[in-house]
């Protein structure tokens, strides 16, 4: 048989490749990750009793907003670096936008306060709580993300590894608004972004032994 006959016979017997599978693959894993995440907080943590009265609703909804917006420029970064090479048709610096809005307004509540009311403002009183059960409810979504990351074919470990712990940071931070007590815009702009930054540093350092091909 000579080579452009086995080329042609290889050719006809793929079968077409559904390139959006790998990005569903992603979202259903993200969704799977905060359902999980929700069900820990539910009924491990449990949900803030005052859910009912108009302004514990409005500071959830701020915390919502933040964490919310992670999660969608996150993912919408993620389902880019994990195809081959995808890391050259995207950046991710707009990520840092959340962040970058949250410390501007909690810097200025923090200017328009007093100063003998700035401790209070950004250490609450859960703020060892918040630092651990973020990061600990982040691994539910982080390996249901790592897993569908693995079925794709990443080239740039790190930063997809960073991005997956960025997205699982994100849901763990939105669950946990439904428990967290503390709701000035300086202790979320700390201790939710902060611990959110640690989920995607965390992601980065597993990301290369995790997806190493």
């Amino acid at each position: 048989m000579k080579t452009n006959e086995l080329i042609s016979m290889l050719s006809s017997q793929v079968d077409p490749v559904d390139t959006r599978e790998v990005v569903r693959n992603v979202r259903i894993a993200i969704l799977v990750g905060a359902a999980v995440s929700l069900l820990a907080v539910v009924f491990v943590l449990g949900v803030r009793t005052d859910l009912n009265e108009i302004h514990a609703q409005n500071f959830v909804f701020a915390k919502l907003a933040f964490s919310l917006s992670v999660v969608i420029l996150a993912s919408h970064y993620l389902v880019k670096y994990i195809r081959p090479g995808g890391e050259f048709r995207a950046r991710f610096a707009l990520t840092v936008l959340p962040f970058l809005a949250a410390m501007v307004v909690a810097a200025i509540n923090l200017a328009a306060a007093p100063r003998s009311h700035w401790e209070t403002m950004v250490f609450g009183s859960y703020w060892l709580e918040c630092l651990i059960a973020i990061p600990m409810v982040a691994v539910l979504p982080f390996v249901a993300i790592m897993w569908a990351v693995r079925l794709a074919a990443p080239t740039d470990l790190l930063r997809t590894g960073a991005l997956a712990g960025l997205v699982a940071g994100g849901v763990s931070a939105t669950a946990y608004a439904l428990h967290c007590m503390d709701d000035l815009l300086p202790f979320v702009a700390l201790w939710y972004g902060g611990t959110i930054v640690l989920c995607t540093i965390a992601g980065a350092a597993l990301g290369p032994r995790l997806l190493r091909w």
